[in-house]
């Protein structure tokens, strides 16, 4: 049994459990399905609180938060594509909230959320080189990671910190 981000609660059960089973089971565990809802929803409300502190509602929030974003983003990739010897065909940037970042390895294309302007410089860069790193490989494979210690050894403590600075967010609104 686990609850979904939304607050759902899902029921994985063997084939043939009977139905009457399955909800005894469901009514023997209300006190924790209500308690795990809780927190699923007070979580997801933190999280849409943390991207909500980027405007993006007016075309003219979305057009200096893309000035920004180039401003940040374009000079790191030009620095590390240079040094990694890749090129992406284009850089494009999206407000989207389930990724940092995105490399399309078809099209040779990244794209980068436009939340990263709620990070830190540096963990922004982690995620640019990230992103530079999946036109060498791929996947998240032992190589991947080889090559993201070569090209942004901190890349760890970035992925942590990031994590971080979102759950912080979320904890100063409690």
């Amino acid at each position: 049994m686990r609850i979904v981000k939304n607050g759902d609660v899902h029921v994985s059960a063997p084939i043939g459990l009977s139905r009457d089973r399955v909800v005894a089971f469901i009514e023997e565990h209300r006190e924790w399905i209500d308690q795990a809802r809780k927190k699923a929803l007070e979580s997801q409300r933190k999280r849409e609180a943390f991207f909500n502190r980027l405007p993006l509602a007016t075309r003219a929030q979305a057009d200096e938060a893309l000035k920004r974003l180039k401003a940040l983003v374009e000079p790191m990739v030009e620095r590390h594509a240079k040094l990694m010897g890749v090129q992406p065909s284009a850089v494009y940037y999206k407000p989207t909230i389930s990724r940092w970042g995105q490399c399309n390895v078809r099209d040779r294309s990244i794209c980068i959320s436009a939340y990263v302007l709620l990070l830190p410089e540096w963990c922004v860069e982690h995620v640019v080189v990230h992103e530079l790193c999946h036109l060498l490989e791929p996947s998240h494979s032992a190589r991947f990671h080889a090559l993201m210690d070569k090209y942004f050894p901190r890349w760890r403590e970035a992925r942590k910190e990031t994590h971080r600075i979102c759950r912080m967010e979320e904890d100063e609104e409690e």
